[in-house]
């Protein structure tokens, strides 16, 4: 992770507790409580995105970075939302159930819905637990579990990886940089497109050059931004108010309700431009 990001998730609430966890009762708990949302604002555009990736009725796959226990790839195959599962978890039989006999329930719970999605999802976590559970239940076809700001690929990780259409990210940007985008894309046999939604907070622009770099221009959505999440604390909601600043973005009517705010970038290699994007300069 860089410096600047460094910096930035000072005051940022830490979540590392619900991450190590053999389920993800904690993770929709915790995360529901701040009405956590990036999932499902998100999903749309990531629709959109993938069915225009889709060539010849080949399914893309997806390469969901940050993926913890799998929620994009459940809110994108099948009639889910991150609400749904948060409160399907807080019934009292499942909240008693022990970590195995739920891995076996949600097996059956996945299985049970029809498959709506345009794309298969493989993930990439720094919490082995996150991927085992989200592999084992059926929400993604493989995992791979590496911290690639401090180490490269192993051999079979990066013969999984480089399967990949298109790498996603919904909310993991800040906590890791460049350093993952230059060791995943160095492992491609052909090029992705990237898909990243940032919280506004953490500048782009060594990602944009890392992508530059293996020839790719990347584009900025204008004029609309995508929630995340409210704060948890005082200490953070400020902490963000003043890097938002310094930075020269104005924060009424969004960060300054209470919300976090994500900015969306797709990064292709030889794109076209399109109605109301920018492209981000390197």
């Amino acid at each position: 992770m860089n410096q600047d990001y460094g910096q930035i998730n000072t005051a940022k609430a830490n979540f590392d507790e619900i991450y190590v966890m053999d389920d993800p009762r904690s993770y929709y708990s915790v995360l529901g409580g701040l009405d956590y949302l990036i999932p499902d604002v998100a999903e749309p555009v990531i629709r959109q995105v993938l069915a225009a990736k889709t060539s010849g009725g080949k399914r893309p796959i997806v390469l969901d970075v940050g993926c913890s226990y799998g929620i994009n790839a459940a809110v994108h195959r099948f009639p889910l939302t991150f609400d749904k599962l948060r409160r399907r978890y807080a019934r009292r039989e499942m909240v008693e159930s022990s970590s195995d006999d739920l891995l076996r329930l949600d097996a059956n719970y996945f299985a049970a819905w029809p498959d709506r999605g345009v794309a298969g999802f493989i993930g990439l976590d720094v919490s082995e637990p996150a991927i085992r559970y989200a592999k084992s239940v059926g929400l993604i076809l493989d995992g791979v579990v590496a911290d690639l700001e401090e180490s490269e690929l192993s051999s079979d990780a990066a013969r999984i990886v480089s399967r990949a259409d298109v790498i996603l990210s919904t909310g993991c940007i800040g906590y890791l940089g460049e350093a993952t985008f230059r060791r995943l894309l160095a492992q491609m046999k052909r090029r992705p497109w990237v898909i990243s939604f940032v919280l506004r907070m953490f500048p782009f622009d060594r990602i944009a050059q890392a992508l530059s770099d293996f020839g790719y221009v990347t584009e900025h959505l204008d004029g609309v931004s995508f929630i995340q999440r409210r704060f948890r604390t005082r200490d953070e909601f400020d902490h963000t108010l003043q890097t938002l600043a310094a930075l020269g973005k104005d924060t009424q009517g969004l960060e300054g309700e209470g919300l976090y705010h994500a900015d969306f970038y797709i990064s292709r290699p030889a794109p076209k431009k399109r109605r109301n994007c920018r492209s981000v300069s390197s």
